[in-house]
C-alpha cells in the first residue's frame, strides 16, 4: 500500500509540474512586451531555449546568411488552427500564429544551448488581426531575458567564421528595416522562409518528414506525401542538387522577396523566385535598369561564362553599403555563398553580345 500510494504522489507532483508551466501568451496589439519571456515561447532558464509545449523548433532546406550566426527557428500556431498548405507561396498562417528566429554563435539546440555560446537576438514575427508585426528582442548580456528594440542596435563583437575570427558591426534591424525585407507591394508583412520547397527535408528534431510531422503536430494541413510537395535544393550540399538547383535555391531565399513582381525589386526587371524559367528574367545578358557605382562599370546582370563581368556577382562580392546585394542582414561577404553563384555563372553556355 506504501508503494501504491507513493506512486499516486509522484503522479501527482508530475501533473501539478506540468500544470505549472504557463501556455504560450500571444500578445496580438500594441505595446508588445518589453521582455521576451512575457511571450512564454521558452519555458524555464530562458538561456537555454527550452520550446514551450506548441512551439515547434524547426529547419530550412537552405537558410539566409547573417554574418556567419547560427539561427534556431521555431513556429507555433492556436491549437486547432493549422496552417494552410500551398505549393509556392509562404503558408497562410492563422491570426495568433508566432514565427521566432534566434541569432547567436555557438551550440544552439532547442533545451539546450550551450553555455559558451553568445546569444544576440530573437525576432519574432506575430500575425495579429492587422497583419504580420516583427519585433527584435535583443538578448541581455547575462542571457536571462531579452529586451525588444524596435529602434534595432549596432552591436560590435568579434564572430567565428570559416577563414578565421572576424570583428563585425553587428545590425539589429529595427521596424522599417524588418518591412524591407518581409513587405510587397501591397503593403503587407508576411513569412518568407516557411515555403513547401524549403521545408520539405528530413527533419532535423525527429525521424522522418518534416512536413509529415508539421501535419501530425496540427501545425500544417492540406499537405500532401513529401514526395509530391517541391523540395529545393540545400545550397551547400551538392548532394542535394546541381549546381544550377543549388544556385537558384541560394538566390531564392537570399533574394526572391524583393526581386519578385510584387517586390521592392521588381522595378530592376531582375526576377529571382525559384519559379522564374525566362533566362534574361534571371539577368542573363540583361542590362541594369539604373547604372552607377554599384554596376562598377559592368553592363549585365549576368553574363554567361564570365562571373567577373556579371553585375550580380560583383553587388554580392561587396561589402559596401550602396554596393552589396542583398542590402539589409549582412556586414560581411558571404564567401561561400558567392563562390556557389560564380561557379553557377561559369558553367553558362553563350556569352553575351557586345553592346554598340
Amino acid at each position: 500500500m506504501i508503494g501504491l500510494a507513493l506512486l499516486a504522489e509522484v503522479a501527482l507532483l508530475a501533473l501539478l509540474a506540468a500544470c505549472s508551466t504557463p501556455p504560450v501568451q500571444v500578445h496580438a496589439q500594441r505595446p508588445f512586451p518589453d521582455k521576451l519571456s512575457a511571450w512564454n515561447l521558452f519555458v524555464g532558464d530562458m538561456s537555454v531555449l527550452k520550446p514551450n509545449e506548441g512551439v515547434v523548433p524547426y529547419g530550412l532546406n537552405s537558410p539566409l546568411f547573417t554574418d556567419y550566426a547560427d539561427k534556431l527557428r521555431t513556429v507555433y500556431v492556436p491549437p486547432g488552427q493549422p496552417a494552410a498548405y500551398d505549393p509556392a507561396a509562404p503558408f497562410d498562417f492563422p491570426v495568433g500564429s508566432v514565427l521566432t528566429k534566434t541569432f547567436a554563435y555557438g551550440a544552439l539546440a532547442p533545451g539546450a544551448v550551450g553555455e559558451g555560446t553568445r546569444l544576440v537576438e530573437t525576432r519574432l514575427l506575430v500575425h495579429t488581426a492587422e497583419g504580420w508585426v516583427g519585433l527584435p528582442y535583443v538578448w541581455d548580456a547575462d542571457r536571462k531575458d531579452a529586451t525588444l528594440t524596435l529602434a534595432g542596435a549596432t552591436i560590435p563583437m568579434t564572430i567565428p567564421t570559416p577563414a578565421g575570427p572576424r570583428q563585425i558591426a553587428y545590425g539589429v534591424p529595427n521596424a522599417n528595416q524588418c518591412k524591407g525585407c518581409h513587405e510587397s507591394h501591397g503593403r503587407t508583412m508576411s513569412p518568407i522562409g516557411p515555403t513547401a520547397r524549403n521545408l520539405n527535408r528530413d527533419d532535423p528534431y525527429a525521424e522522418g518528414s518534416q512536413l509529415a510531422r508539421w501535419v501530425a503536430l496540427g501545425l500544417l494541413t492540406g499537405a500532401p506525401e513529401a514526395a509530391a510537395a517541391p523540395r529545393a535544393a540545400a545550397w551547400d550540399d551538392p548532394a542535394s542538387g546541381s549546381v544550377d538547383a543549388r544556385a537558384r535555391a541560394y538566390l531564392d531565399v537570399h533574394c526572391a522577396h524583393c526581386h519578385n513582381p510584387d517586390g521592392p525589386g521588381n522595378t530592376s526587371g531582375l526576377l529571382l523566385g525559384a519559379d522564374v524559367a525566362e533566362p534574361r528574367l534571371l539577368g542573363r545578358c540583361k542590362a541594369p535598369v539604373a547604372a552607377g557605382k554599384a554596376s562598377g562599370g559592368l553592363r549585365y546582370d549576368v553574363v554567361p561564362g564570365d562571373p567577373d563581368a556579371s553585375i550580380l556577382v560583383h553587388r554580392m562580392a561587396s561589402a559596401e553599403p550602396d554596393v552589396m546585394m542583398p542590402e539589409l542582414g549582412r556586414s560581411l561577404v558571404h564567401e561561400e555563398g558567392v563562390a556557389l553563384i560564380r561557379a553557377w555563372v561559369a558553367e553558362m553556355e553563350g556569352g553575351c553580345a557586345a553592346q554598340p
